[in-house]
């Protein structure tokens, strides 16, 4: 499985570069019967259903066309946005949320709560700064970057 993610990787690089869009995150996951291909592309002022159908298209032309086949089973090949409420999964996508608004859940507490929604202000290698409101004070809390169990991007429905 992580070889057809290798292939996969390495076939849709050069193509997604066309698009001026970056590879997000690739999975080959069973579900039920079914196999899926999910590659999920983003670029600076987001991704567009034309070029997720334009990318699809491409990158089912590199599949069939690649020998062997990397996946000889059959599979659904989706292509897509990674949401507006996406996973920060690598140090590039904390990266490019520095100043975004972000929800993070953790693994204990920390002053009483396990989970922060605010702007990611800084950023190290060991901790990140969020920026909150608590009631009607905003507030400054560093996290350490291993009491975080999952974080993802968040709607700031106050700005809205």
């Amino acid at each position: 499985m992580s070889n057809v993610v290798e292939i996969v990787t390495g076939l849709a690089k050069p193509i997604l570069a066309k698009y001026d869009c970056y590879l997000y995150d690739l999975e080959f996951v069973k579900e039920g019967k079914n196999w899926y291909l999910r590659v999920y592309v983003d670029k600076d002022g987001g991704v567009t259903l034309e070029d997720c159908a334009d990318i699809s298209d491409e990158l089912s032309e590199a599949l069939d066309n690649t020998e062997p086949d990397p996946i000889p089973q059959a599979y659904f090949l989706e292509v897509s946005s990674p949401g507006a409420e996406r996973p920060l999964k690598k140090e590039a996508d904390y990266e490019r949320a520095i100043n975004d608004y972000i929800h993070v859940s953790l693994y204990q507490q920390i002053e009483g709560k396990k989970a922060y929604e605010g702007t990611l202000v800084e950023l190290t290698p060991d901790e990140l700064t969020l920026e909150y409101m608590d009631k009607t004070r905003q507030r400054r809390i560093k996290i350490e970057r291993k009491m975080i169990a999952q974080a993802r991007l968040a709607i700031d429905f106050s700005k809205i």
